[in-house]
């Protein structure tokens, strides 16, 4: 039996009790459920192009799925949301990649269940799971694009990806939110609008009808990739769960209200504008429109030339941005004049020996990140929306000698889930960072701080285990954790409890007992520490007397921080340097503030 590392760190807990019990579950290790044939069934890679084969059916074969930059000429505001939003981001997402290959290393079975969210274009087209992203077509790359909703009308209400995309090509019909008046008008006056209905026409390629289809406008439309399950009993995304039994529920409020809505996070209804524009000339003008960047907390850690979708980046093969140096600005002005000057010497791959093309890419990436600035600022309005701070709330005296005793009250303003969302074990990360500034201006006490790697000091920091740092006793992290049995009957907290045994091939065994009966797998469990809608909690507080030994004024300075990833889990699964420090440049400060108080003699 191997010992796995994390850092430099054996990880003895990945082994505790591993010939005892045979549980495998990870942040998305998932296999199909028992009698799910569609989820246990593999897609098929392409077959090679036998001999005089039409060299074009490969291209015929993608133009059943047309890209998002074909929907781009009649819909570009819905284009320019959507290319930097999370679902856009589905299948460029480095950690997802390093993600679902370690665990598929670590248990075979899964096969293509976390792609077929991911990709779910590129499933339906049958690619390999494990293709590189260079290799795959440009619609599979783009993750959940347009066609993703836009091509279904089945009403699967069913979880683990359970979703049908409709081939055809782009003249073939779309299903939305509204009938097809307005793809009607167009297609009567195709001069008018300069439109091609047919692939012998002349002019922009168009669908030539669409059909409402009602469910993609209910938050069931939503189920089948944010509601995920494991055949052993834990649920590893319970977003649905979640809103189900929530206000927003009870309030007619969808999930659509809040994550495409004019405001972040909120149910203020939407904006309006044109259901598409064809030159000068707009379709339906006054139309709902529902914003698809999709406002959530995730974020982008790709490197800016891949992500977001840019057309203009397409010149270039994926292979080739990942050695395009974005960091030490290739191609800008200063940079180019430094290198034509010889202050700066550099040996430039053979993509990226021309000048004029480092400064087009570098437009590409400037264009790019300021896309993920707008994302930013959306990120941390959903956050903030959904959240508040109050306090502090003294508890004890404020004299100096003695202990300071004081709380805070952290309420989940959002109603339509739990703060943080979802789950995933290791993901994502909320906690509390609380600062006492003393009267001569230095930090004299902190809960809630960061190891040398980014994280927080629990009992995963790799600095903890070290005995660099000490561990954060008062802590208030609202990270949910994976709880696991271990030989001696107790549990401790894992983020990627495996099970290692004599097989070469871990698998998911099912529980000896119902798991309604013990509300749990045995072995196994998640401890949910986010806050129900609408719910708070309470973060207390203790300074120790000897820091409160000076009279004087006092200052506490709280804020609220969020990251999608721990940087010990980031390096379990074998993420690059450049992607921890992307990971750490994205983490959020929520509601920061802080108070004044005077400690008296």
């Amino acid at each position: 039996m191997n010992a796995l590392t994390l850092g430099r760190t054996p990880v003895r807990a990945l082994l505790d009790s591993a010939l005892h019990y045979g549980l495998a579950l990870a942040a998305c290790l998932i296999v199909a459920l028992p009698g799910d044939a569609d989820a246990q069934r593999k897609p098929r890679a392409a077959a090679p192009a036998a001999a005089g084969a039409d060299p074009h059916s490969k291209v015929m074969e993608e133009d059943k799925y047309p890209s998002a930059s074909k929907c781009k000429a009649c819909h570009a505001q819905i284009y320019d949301e959507w290319r930097s939003s999370n679902h856009a981001y589905a299948g460029i997402s480095p950690m997802f990649h390093k993600f679902e290959q370690k665990i598929t290393e670590l248990a075979p079975t899964i096969g293509s269940f976390c792609v077929r969210c991911h990709m779910s274009v590129g499933t339906a087209q049958g690619e390999d799971r494990a293709l590189p992203l260079w290799k795959r077509s440009q619609v599979s790359r783009e993750g959940v694009t347009c066609i993703s909703c836009h091509r279904v009308n089945e009403e699967y209400s069913k979880v683990n990806g359970e979703r049908r995309i409709e081939p055809g090509s782009i003249h073939d019909p779309v299903y939305g939110p509204f009938e097809g008046d307005g793809v009607e008008e167009v297609t009567k006056n195709p001069g008018k609008y300069r439109v091609a209905t047919n692939e012998s026409g002349r002019g922009t390629k168009i669908h030539n009808s669409a059909i409402k289809f009602e469910q993609i406008s209910t938050s069931e439309f939503c189920v089948s990739c944010h509601q995920v399950a494991v055949n052993v009993g834990i649920k590893l995304e319970v977003v649905w769960d979640q809103y189900r039994s929530s206000p927003a529920r009870e309030q007619g409020i969808t999930c659509q209200d809040c994550h495409m809505g004019k405001t972040p996070g909120k149910p203020d209804g939407y904006a309006t504008g044109p259901v598409a524009k064809l030159g000068n000339l707009t379709v339906n003008t006054q139309r709902k429109h529902s914003n698809h960047a999709f406002y959530g907390p995730g974020y982008p850690i790709a490197h800016p030339g891949v992500f977001p979708h840019n057309e203009n980046a397409e010149k270039w093969g994926m292979e080739d941005w990942l050695k395009f140096d974005y960091r030490a600005k290739w191609g800008s002005e200063e940079f180019e004049d430094a290198v034509k000057s010889g202050k700066l010497k550099v040996n430039f791959p053979p993509a990226w020996s021309d000048s004029a093309d480092r400064a087009s890419a570098w437009e590409v990436v400037q264009d790019n990140l300021a896309a993920i600035e707008k994302k930013k600022a959306q990120r941390k309005q959903v956050m903030e929306n959904g959240s508040r701070i109050d306090g502090p709330f003294f508890v004890s005296d404020l004299k100096a000698g003695e202990p300071l005793r004081f709380s805070y009250k952290i309420t989940n303003t959002d109603p339509g889930h739990n703060l943080p969302s979802g789950s995933l074990g290791a993901q994502p990360e909320i906690w509390l960072n609380v600062a006492l500034i003393g009267p001569d201006g230095k930090r004299v006490w902190e809960s809630g701080y960061l190891d040398s790697n980014g994280d927080m000091a629990d009992l995963h920091s790799l600095d903890v285990r070290a005995g660099k740092v000490p561990h954060d006793d008062q802590l208030f992290n609202l990270q949910t954790k994976f709880l696991t049995t271990n030989v001696k009957g107790t549990e401790r907290e894992m983020y990627l409890p495996v099970n290692f045994d004599g097989d070469q091939l871990p698998f998911l065994r099912p529980p000896a007992q119902p798991v309604s009966v013990m509300n749990h797998p045995p072995f196994v469990r998640m401890e949910q520490r986010s806050i129900p809608p609408l719910g708070s909690k309470v973060a207390q507080y203790k300074v120790p007397a000897e820091l409160v030994a000076a009279p004087g004024k006092y200052r506490l300075a709280v804020r609220m921080r969020s990251r999608a990833e721990p940087i010990y889990f980031m390096r379990f699964v074998g993420a690059t340097g450049d992607m921890e420090r992307s990971m750490n440049e994205w983490m959020l400060d929520i509601h920061p503030y802080s108070v004044e108080f005077e400690v008296k003699k």
